[in-house]
């Protein structure tokens, strides 16, 4: 991974640590990796603001996003790269918050969806995620079952994520679900790579971004010789769970309702 940094804070530096750098500030213009993935909390406005700066300025060749079907992207190839234009434009999309991208998607020479349909998403639950991703699964690590460790954590990960409001006996199809989208961003990228060349950037949140076994585990597993760097994005100067390039963790927080509320209805 290169990239050069200014102001950089050290804060960790330690395999399958929490996140290898604080940064004060970052010098997009010195990006020279051939894929930069950028996590974040979805509906920070904060961490919008800076993925669409490092848009601006690295001048990806394509930018895939996990909140848009490739459809959706379809639709907003032809929009002009204009933020007003791209919030006019994404009206029928399903992300509930999607004109909160309007600044990235506006950034973005060429624009890639990636989200899956649900009825895949509802097959990988029940079948795994292998069956749903087809003849390239085993090139991407899904015919192998994950270690009992990290199987263990991630089902907890689920079960705190739904709020404990859930049964515990299916988080294991949870997590097929998430192995499922990570490496289905991670084919998307390298279609993206084959198609229009390097670099490449991907939109998706800070989970499908952490090295530790996200989408940069199943780049690696695919294409092992890929430059890749993926930054995440926390909050109050808490960097977010998992390992990463680099972490950016000076947003605030915004108001948000309870998430938990609608299970207690």
């Amino acid at each position: 991974m290169r990239a050069s940094i200014t102001r950089i804070i050290l804060a960790a530096v330690a395999t399958l640590s929490t996140a290898a750098f604080l940064l004060a500030a970052t010098d997009w213009s010195d990006f020279s990796g051939e894929v930069l993935i950028m996590g974040e909390v979805h509906d920070n406005p904060q961490h919008h603001a800076e993925q669409a700066s490092a848009v601006r300025i690295i001048q990806p060749k394509a930018v895939v996003f996990e909140m848009l079907t490739p459809d959706e992207a379809q639709v907003l190839a032809d929009v002009p790269r204009d933020p007003d234009a791209m919030r006019d434009a994404t009206g029928s999309v399903q992300w509930s918050n999607i004109a909160d991208y309007a600044d990235v998607l506006a950034a973005s020479p060429v624009i890639v969806g990636a989200a899956l349909s649900r009825e895949d998403m509802r097959a990988a639950f029940s079948s795994g995620a292998a069956e749903v991703f087809g003849a390239e699964a085993d090139s991407y690590g899904l015919t192998q079952p994950l270690a009992e460790e990290e199987q263990a954590i991630r089902e907890l990960n689920q079960f705190d994520a739904h709020c404990e409001a859930m049964p515990q006996e299916i988080m294991g199809g949870m997590v097929e679900a998430q192995r499922l989208r990570d490496a289905a961003f991670a084919r998307s990228v390298i279609e993206a790579m084959d198609t229009y060349g390097s670099p490449v950037v991907l939109i998706t949140g800070n989970g499908h971004a952490r090295m530790d076994w996200g989408v940069p585990a199943y780049l690696m597993r695919a294409r092992p010789t890929l430059d890749v760097t993926s930054i995440g994005q926390g909050e109050r100067q808490e960097p977010p769970d998992g390992v990463f390039s680099w972490t950016l963790n000076g947003a605030v927080s915004p108001d948000r309702d309870d998430p938990c509320a609608v299970f207690k209805q």
